[in-house]
């Protein structure tokens, strides 16, 4: 893969990923100045959703028409030939706290060739902070390279999760946190993928994990960590997906994986 390349998409990645970024924010701020006008809080979120996908698709398409957009809202935008670039958009990730106005939702933008993830942006749209990566380029935050954290045991690690919206799945999720919180030094749930994968890549949490994340959620985030040196994968040799993504220092990812494996944070609905 051309290092050119890589760069010309990551720079694309991070300009209309932040013009994105502006136009959530703007939407959350003017929908609450005028929540009357909104028929339900959840309304809020759709629309600024989708008109982040919008403007964001429409963005790519207008610097290179070629390609083609896998997004959240969307869908497949169209059918990319063998070597083309596909997009990969989660215009809102953590929708949730972007309802509730916590500073923890992030537009998430990365390129795929080949079914292989090449350059990837995550933003704060809160807050404005920036993660990016190429592959083998690094993971760079405010022109820092990062490398993940330095723990070496598990009892000594924060490790962050997050938790499915069907009530069945929940409900295995958090027996399976109940016996894992004791194993560690704590947990946090802070409700964006992305966000999790780009604080474990700099160190500010240890380790992630998570059942259910589709493709948008973490192609970018899941760049960026392994860009840190992290290990990114699934359970019992299965590469990271729906059924299981973690993310650990390699010194921590063998026994997180075998306690997950132990506890069968895979399994259930």
């Amino acid at each position: 893969m051309s290092e050119i390349l890589t760069d010309e998409l990551l720079a694309i990645a991070v300009r209309v990923a932040r013009q994105g970024a502006v136009t959530a924010r703007r939407m959350r701020d003017e929908a609450i100045g005028d929540v009357e006008t909104k028929s339900t809080d959840t309304d809020v979120v759709t629309a600024a959703d989708k008109a982040v996908e919008r403007q964001v698709i429409e963005a790519l398409l207008a610097e290179r028409p070629g390609d083609g957009v896998l997004g959240e809202e969307y869908g497949d935008s169209a059918t990319v030939a063998p070597g083309a670039v596909r997009w990969i958009l989660d215009p809102i990730d953590g929708t949730v706290n972007y309802l509730y106005g916590l500073p923890q939702y992030a537009v998430s933008l990365a390129a795929e060739i080949g079914g292989e993830v090449v350059a990837g942006v995550v933003i704060n749209a809160a807050t404005g902070d920036e993660w990016t990566a190429t592959r083998g380029g690094g993971a760079w935050r405010a022109g820092r390279r990062l490398t993940g954290s330095v723990r070496t045991t598990l009892d000594q690690s924060l490790v962050a999760t997050g938790f499915g919206y069907d009530a069945r799945r929940r409900e295995h999720q958090g027996a399976v946190l109940a016996r894992l919180i004791t194993r560690v030094r704590d947990i946090r749930r802070l409700g964006a993928a992305a966000l999790d994968l780009c604080l474990a890549a700099e160190g500010s949490l240890d380790a992630y994990f998570e059942k259910g994340l589709n493709l948008w959620d973490h192609a970018a985030g899941g760049l960026i960590a392994e860009e840190a040196g992290l290990v990114v994968g699934g359970l019992s040799g299965a590469p990271a997906g729906k059924q299981m993504l973690v993310a650990a220092p390699p010194a921590l990812f063998p026994v997180l994986h075998d306690v997950l494996v132990e506890l069968d944070a895979a399994g259930g609905p």
